[in-house]
């Protein structure tokens, strides 16, 4: 995933949107991460991730956090919607590949 794909796909928020926030604001629980544009609060499929990067950030290698290609990403979100595993808002449904 490069750093302007979206890791939030529900909100369109990026991998460097999900990064700056980490890095400025520093949170100390994976969940105000919800606050970086609403991250995570959709469907729950970046949830995991956001996991991984927050773990990465508070370990202090942030730059190292390697997520999947953005095309396989978006591929397995709509699965994981399709088959019950949460709920998009309107308009963020998944696309058809």
């Amino acid at each position: 995933m490069q750093p302007d794909d979206d890791l939030c796909l529900c909100f369109h928020v990026s991998k460097r949107k999900v990064a700056s926030f980490l890095r400025v604001e520093k949170p100390q629980r994976v969940g105000q991460l919800a606050e970086c544009f609403g991250a995570g609060t959709g469907c729950g499929w970046c949830r995991p991730f956001l996991q991984k990067m927050f773990d990465a950030a508070q370990a202090g290698n942030l730059a190292e956090t390697q997520l999947p290609g953005a095309e396989e990403y978006a591929l397995n979100r709509a699965e994981y919607v399709r088959s019950g595993g949460g709920t998009p808002p309107p308009g963020a449904e998944p696309v058809d590949f």
